[in-house]
């Protein structure tokens, strides 16, 4: 019975002895078992794990700035991006040039030289032909007229995103002014009793104003068949209602063409599609252009008007 006493106080002693040698008598310090032997820690665990936890913290202090930079160099988003959006847009750009050209065509018949005479005896001579030089990306219709009081330069183009069409035009004084508007009357067809197709509609374009003024203007383009069409012109001041300025009678010089599109044949403009009036030829070859305006895009130009050509054959 002694004996056992003194085997339990000297194992106590050892155990005590062992804790206090390795630092961990701490009460707020737990004790876990070695899982090798099912007994208490050994001496040489804890400064093991010591020793490697500070090495790895200090390791991973040392590496970290060496490796935040490698990973900001690498930018694959910025590389792929700049090709797709460069692609889109020069789709959209293609898109949009297309829907613009088809909204002008209607007006073909507006191409070439009129005679103009009005109420007030003012004499008018316009011509108009297509602007593919004022700006590429968005065609246009360009009106000039030396007598004009009213137009005396001008350049019509469509706006896809309003669905409207707009005029901005310099008249007799040198004032500048903006229209916009849509059709009053829509694009019609008629054949006569010559099978010849007659056009007709009526584009109603308002002032636009920057600022509040006691003067808004408004042209109506009424299209009455292929050799005539009016000018209205109307005023209103302040919060009035419109009222008729003048009306100019307008009669083409010269000729009329047919507008069905299988009378194009050969003679389709090779730019706007419409019927070619003049002849251009390069290197050989002959085309046709239907006003002086697609006669000088064609001169500036001509390999890119033909290759145009020619991928629109092969659709």
């Amino acid at each position: 019975m002694m004996l056992q006493i003194r085997y339990v106080n000297c194992g106590w002693f050892l155990l005590a002895v062992a804790g206090i040698s390795c630092g961990t008598g701490s009460p707020s310090s737990p004790q876990t078992a070695n899982p090798a032997t099912g007994q208490g820690p050994t001496m040489t665990e804890p400064r093991v794990e010591e020793r490697t936890t500070a090495d790895e913290v200090s390791s991973a202090a040392q590496d970290a700035p060496k490796r935040g930079p490698r990973r900001r160099v690498v930018a694959p988003v910025e590389v792929q991006s700049t090709p797709a959006s460069q692609t889109t847009q020069t789709s959209s750009n293609a898109e949009q040039l297309e829907i613009e050209r088809a909204a002008l065509k209607p007006f073909q018949i507006l191409l070439g030289s009129w005679k103009g005479l009005s109420r007030k005896a003012l004499s008018d001579q316009p011509n108009w032909a297509y602007d593919w030089v004022t700006d590429p990306k968005h065609p246009g219709l360009r009106i000039v007229s030396d007598k004009g009081a009213y137009i005396r330069d001008g350049r019509l183009t469509y706006l896809p995103e309003s669905e409207q069409f707009e005029l901005t035009a310099t008249d007799a004084e040198g004032s500048r002014r903006t229209f916009r508007g849509t059709f009053l009357e829509p694009i019609r067809d008629v054949a006569t009793d010559e099978k010849k197709l007659q056009r007709t509609y009526k584009l109603q374009l308002t002032e636009t104003q920057a600022s509040p003024s006691d003067v808004q203007w408004r042209l109506t383009f009424n299209q009455q068949e292929n050799n005539r069409y009016i000018l209205e012109v109307d005023r209103k001041r302040g919060n009035g209602p419109f009222s008729r300025v003048d009306t100019i009678h307008t009669q083409r010089e010269g000729t009329s063409f047919a507008l069905s599109e299988t009378d194009y044949g050969d003679k389709t403009c090779i730019i706007s599609q419409g019927l070619g009036t003049i002849s251009v030829s390069y290197k050989g070859q002959s085309f046709w252009v239907c006003c002086s305006g697609c006669k000088a895009a064609f001169e500036d130009d001509p390999e890119k008007w033909i290759a145009k050509w020619e991928a629109k054959k092969t659709k």
